[in-house]
């Protein structure tokens, strides 16, 4: 073994890392139920971590030199591995109780806004609750309510949904040149707002849309059009002088309804082709939503074991008949036209061209 690399054990399946290295990295590493969830942490954003609570591990041996185990459940995200440490994730009764418990605490206040956010298919919180929370809730108060803020003409905030996870203002913090929004106030009255109602206006802003774990801040161009496991997203870019312009478009049919940088299986923005992390710039996010503006590489990969990766075919095997072949040479013909028939959407409108949320007057 190298003297860079030490040897941990996370629930009986060791990997060697290099030294400096998180119990969080480390497991995705290994990957799959290994990986403790992470509503907070993310790596791509410096001093992220450490406040949501949700990677707690039980280490059982600290090292080789010093096996007694740690007293308390650990961080997983700000704790870093020791040469021979054990550490117990889904092995521990002790774990899945405290996770349950803490997504107990991040859903006290959490509306049942699901049937209407935007997020829901590809919420992490939704994720969570289902993999490691409690059927019910023992809270009987009313919940916290906050003055709506406008955060401008793109991002629309619904504080009620957040979880304060601090992701949006690192994001604001290390790739903007300017941030306008914080947290303001403390204890249960803290919020995700900007001191003097500023609109978010920089050309990388867009960004937290696509790294906040709940459906807290939202894309206005995309508010109620569709519903995400209804689109297919696809891989895609452009020449662009501000970003990378790789990204995904979230298409149904010819229509683009929404754009966002292109993501791992841990909700992660990946790395773009042309070095560094593949932030998308506001330009490409909201303004590019003609499918002619863009160059489609093919169907994305979707890896999070989510609703919107349910139905999504990335490798399609190619039948070795065509159609011709079998109706003896005749070519396929358009049965019907939806629009002619379906009572739903009239014809002469798109809802993913609306500069608008759709309603009621865009239907029959």
């Amino acid at each position: 073994m190298s003297e860079n690399l030490v040897k941990v054990t996370i629930d009986n399946i060791t990997v060697e890392v290099p030294m400096g290295t998180t119990i969080l990295q480390a497991a995705r590493k290994v990957g799959g139920e290994v990986a403790p969830p992470a509503m907070c942490y993310y790596s791509k954003l410096e001093g992220s971590g450490g406040k949501c609570r949700t990677c707690l591990v039980e280490v059982s041996k600290g090292s080789e030199k010093d096996p007694r185990p740690m007293p308390k459940l650990v961080a997983s995200c700000r704790t870093t591995v020791m040469d021979g440490m054990e550490v117990k994730n889904i092995t521990s009764e002790k774990v899945l109780d405290a996770r349950k418990g803490v997504v107990e605490f991040l859903l006290i206040n959490h509306p049942l806004d699901c049937p209407i956010c935007d997020q829901a298919g590809e919420c992490h919180l939704q994720d969570l609750s289902y993999e490691h929370g409690a059927e019910g809730t023992r809270y009987e108060f009313q919940r916290r309510t906050f003055k709506k803020h406008d955060l401008g003409e793109y991002i629309q905030l619904h504080m009620t949904r957040c979880i304060l996870c601090y992701r949006c203002v690192y994001t604001a913090d290390q790739l903007t040149k300017t941030r306008e929004h914080g947290v303001l106030d403390r204890g249960d009255h803290a919020e995700i707002a900007t001191f003097i109602e500023k609109n978010l206006k920089n050309d990388f802003i867009g960004n937290v849309i696509d790294v906040c774990p709940v459906g807290a801040l939202t894309d206005k161009t995309f508010r109620f059009k569709n519903r995400v496991w209804f689109t297919k997203p696809v891989n895609a870019h452009r020449d662009c002088d501000t970003c990378c312009g790789e990204v995904q478009l979230w298409m149904r049919g010819d229509e683009v309804f929404r754009v966002t940088a292109r993501k791992d299986e841990w909700g992660e923005v990946k790395d773009s082709s042309k070095g560094g992390t593949g932030w998308i710039c506001n330009t490409c996010r909201f303004d590019k939503k003609q499918a002619s503006d863009w160059v489609v590489e093919g169907p994305a990969e979707v890896n999070r074991h989510s609703v919107i990766s349910q139905g999504h075919y990335e490798k399609l095997v190619v039948p070795q008949e065509t159609f011709e072949a079998v109706m003896d040479g005749r070519s396929p013909k358009l049965l019907m036209d939806i629009h002619s028939v379906s009572e739903v959407n009239k014809p002469e409108k798109s809802l993913s061209l609306l500069d608008r949320p759709a309603h009621s007057t865009d239907f029959e």
